[in-house]
Parts: C-alpha cells; sequence; structure tokens
C-alpha cells in the first residue's frame, strides 16, 4: 500500500502538467476560433519551476497555400529585438566596456556625431541610459510618411546610415532624459555603439556577448545579416491588414539594424527570457535589476532599459513587436510566455489575453 501511495505522490505533478497543457492548448484554440482571421497563433510557454516547456500552433504559415503552421516556426520579432539589444549593451557594462551614464559624443563613429551635431543635438547630453530608455529627446526617422515609403517601395534596401539621415531631418532636438518618446532610431545608434566598442559587426557582437552558442540559442539570427540557421523550418508568413503586407514581400531592412531585425522560434524567444532572469547572461544582479526599474515615474512612462514594467495583477517584464509578436515574463511564477500572432492587426486582441491567462495559471 505504501509503495502505491509513493508512486501516485511521485506522478501526481506530472498528471498536472499534462493537465495544464491541456488548459493552454483549449484556450488558444478557443481564442483561435473567435478570430480566425488572425490567420495562426504560436505560443510557447517556459516554466521550468512547473517543469513545462511547451509550444503550439493552430491556423497557418502562408494564406495562399494554406500550408498548416507548425509551433517551431520562426518569425520577424520585430521590436523584440530590442531586449536583445538593451541586454548586449548592459553585458558591456557589466564588462567595463562603456557606463550606464556615460555621453555617447565619444562612443558613436565620427561620421554619425557630425550628423546629429551639425542639426543642434549635444551628444554630451544624451547618455546610454537615455537611449535604452527611449529619453534621448532625438526624433525618430519612423512615422506615416515612412511607412507610406515602405508601402509604394516594398523591395527597397534600406542602409542604417540612411535611418539616421532622416532622423536628423523630421524635428528639431528634444531635451534629454525629460520625456519618454519610443523610437527606433535610439537603438540604431546602440548597435553602432556595439560596432565601435566590439570592432565587429554589431550581429556577431551581440551572438557573443549574449552567449548564443553556449546557451544553444541556435534558432535566433538577425534576418539577411546572417546564414539562416540550419536545421530550422522556413519563416512564418507576417501580414499587416492595415497595409495590406505580406512580410516575404517587405525588405527586411526597414526593420532591420536593433530597432528589429531578428527572427527567432517562440519557444528560443521565451529561453532568452528566462536565461537573462536567470542571470545567466548578465550575471551582476545590480546591472539586471536596472534592467527591468523604472527609468522616469511610472505614471509618465513603464520603460525601464529594453523592457517595460508593467502591474498586471503581478509583475510583468514584457516587450512587443510591430508583426505581431510579444513576450511576457513575470518574476512570481518564473516563467515566460511567447505569443505570436501572424495578422499583427489582432495583436493587440489575443496576445495579452493569451499572455495574462497562462501567467495567471501559472501563479496560482
Amino acid at each position: 500500500m505504501k509503495k502505491i501511495i509513493s508512486l501516485w505522490l511521485v506522478c501526481m505533478p506530472i498528471l498536472g502538467f499534462a493537465q495544464l497543457e491541456i488548459v493552454f492548448k483549449n484556450k488558444v484554440d478557443s481564442v483561435f476560433d473567435k478570430n480566425k482571421d488572425a490567420i495562426g497563433i504560436i505560443v510557447h510557454v517556459e516554466a521550468p519551476k512547473r517543469g513545462i516547456s511547451w509550444s503550439y500552433a493552430i491556423g497557418v504559415s502562408n494564406i495562399k497555400t494554406n500550408e498548416p503552421l507548425q509551433d517551431q516556426q520562426p518569425v520577424l520579432v520585430a521590436s523584440n529585438t530590442k531586449p536583445y539589444v538593451a541586454a548586449a549593451i548592459l553585458r558591456m557594462v557589466e564588462k567595463q566596456m562603456i557606463r550606464i551614464d556615460q555621453p555617447i559624443r565619444t562612443l558613436l563613429s565620427e561620421k554619425t556625431r557630425e550628423l546629429f551635431e551639425n542639426v543642434g543635438y549635444d551628444l554630451n547630453k544624451i547618455t546610454v541610459k537615455n537611449l535604452l530608455s527611449h529619453t534621448s529627446g532625438i526624433v525618430d526617422y519612423v512615422n506615416e510618411a515612412y511607412f507610406d515609403f515602405v508601402n509604394q517601395n516594398p523591395t527597397y534596401k534600406w542602409k542604417r546610415e540612411e535611418q539616421m539621415e532622416r532622423s536628423v531631418g523630421l524635428g528639431s532636438p528634444e531635451p534629454a532624459g525629460e520625456k519618454f518618446s519610443y523610437g527606433d532610431i535610439n537603438y540604431l545608434l546602440l548597435t553602432e555603439i556595439i560596432e565601435q566598442k566590439t570592432h565587429q559587426p554589431f550581429y556577431k557582437a551581440i551572438r557573443n556577448l549574449l552567449k548564443f552558442n553556449a546557451l544553444n540559442l541556435t534558432k535566433t539570427w538577425f534576418v539577411d545579416l546572417e546564414n539562416f540557421p540550419k536545421n530550422t523550418l522556413s519563416l512564418a508568413h507576417q501580414y499587416a491588414r492595415k497595409y495590406g503586407w505580406d512580410s516575404f514581400d517587405i525588405d527586411p531592412s526597414w526593420d532591420l539594424y536593433g530597432g528589429g531585425g531578428i527572427a527567432a522560434t517562440a519557444k528560443e524567444c521565451a529561453l532568452f527570457f528566462q536565461y537573462l532572469f536567470d542571470g545567466k547572461i548578465i550575471k551582476d544582479k545590480r546591472i539586471l535589476e536596472a534592467m527591468h526599474t523604472h527609468v522616469l515615474p511610472p505614471e509618465q512612462s513603464r520603460y525601464c532599459l529594453g523592457l517595460y514594467h508593467f502591474d498586471m495583477g503581478f509583475n510583468a517584464y514584457y516587450h512587443g513587436g510591430w508583426w505581431g509578436t510579444d513576450v511576457i515574463y513575470s518574476p512570481q511564477s518564473d516563467a515566460t510566455i511567447t505569443v505570436f500572432t501572424l495578422q499583427k492587426d489582432f495583436q493587440h486582441i489575443i496576445n495579452p489575453f493569451i499572455g495574462k491567462e497562462f501567467q495567471k495559471l501559472l501563479i496560482d
């Protein structure tokens, strides 16, 4: 009898995990059933304390062929690239290559320095922290006219320098450190700083700084800048109904140089967040804490250093991406939920619901 009880106690947690995964699947199926125009959803749950590493997909990966979507298909994660860039910069801080409060003037190339100073930017007053937190006062190059140009010239190959030039032509400098203004330009400048200090292309330096090889992140790469990884499924198509876009028809250079650019699977996005918060990438706890600490008062901005910090009834560290990608980690569950919705117009309906519901299930 004692052996039977012991066996039941051992098996009970496993059954619980299996039941929880069934709940996850049913919730995703239900959401998709009500939002079929979302085209496809990929979800990954990484919850090591619960023994869960679960991926699931529903829908199709290409509306022209109706090819079923697979849970290990990578996508363009768009602005979910920013946590990677921020973590790489903070690794450089950890390695004492730069300081977080360091003015950026001497960290940029001479050409970039002149470009911004010629239109009135005081680069001695803009710090690395300002770039990380979108409080630099630099006007972004992305606006509706930018989308119009991409719409009319989908195969145009942008260079990072062109996007910087566009930025300086769009408005006057604002005081640094006073206001949150989300802008990809901040992260383009951060990737240039990475190159200036490491003497490597930023995408190679980021791979090294973030220990991709040691952590076996083999299906995470900068699209078009690095080779397509071996043993990786094809990219899923992603769609923007507002513009009539299929991601395969748009040259990735429009969102490539740090503001976006990474392609990855849902599982590897979740693993990156887990490794980050588990201290496997940034070991200095003070630096890691700074990454998810508000820079401005929360009523002004929920953005920290490459991450948002929200109170959703639980602590949530989050980032989203333009193509319908969301990643949310909670220290209360020590779990990460990744949600990719292929039709980006459904991102704000589907992704927060799944992210919150799943985190609550894991915390409870």
